[in-house]
This record gives C-alpha cells, structure tokens and sequence, in this order.
C-alpha cells in the first residue's frame, strides 16, 4: 500500500530500506524521501519502520561474546 503519496512510497519500500540496513526515519527519509513533502506519511511510515526493525532484529541472531568473570588472583 502507499503510504507517502507524494513520493509514490509504499510499506513494501521501507521494509525493504531495512532489509538493506536502514534504522531511522532520517535514512528513509535521505533514500524514499518519505516525510519530505507534506509530512502527512511520518506516522504511518514510522510506524511501519519499527515493526519491520522488530521483524528484522528478532529474525538474526546476535553473537553473543562470553567474558570469563573469574577473579584476579590475590
């Protein structure tokens, strides 16, 4: 569905842009242009944007680095 009429952006776009690494609505923003004419997509394209990064970081797995927490000897 389009969701900024002015810059012919659909929700399909954005997650795409986070697919491809985008985290913020400044870099949807600087790559769709979205929310750079009238400003009435912001809401919709926001919240489109934090449940495909909720989508996103909950489908990679993070490594996790294990530290040794033993105690210097004394």
């Amino acid at each position: 569905m389009y969701v900024c009429l002015c810059k012919a952006v659909t929700d399909k776009a954005i997650r795409q842009q986070v697919e491809a690494g985008a985290c913020s609505m400044r870099e949807l923003k600087q790559t769709l242009g979205v929310g750079t004419q009238c400003g009435k997509c912001v809401c919709q394209a926001s919240d489109i944007l934090d449940s495909a990064l909720s989508k996103h970081s909950s489908q990679q797995r993070i490594p996790v680095l294990m530290i040794n927490n033993s105690r210097p000897a004394a």
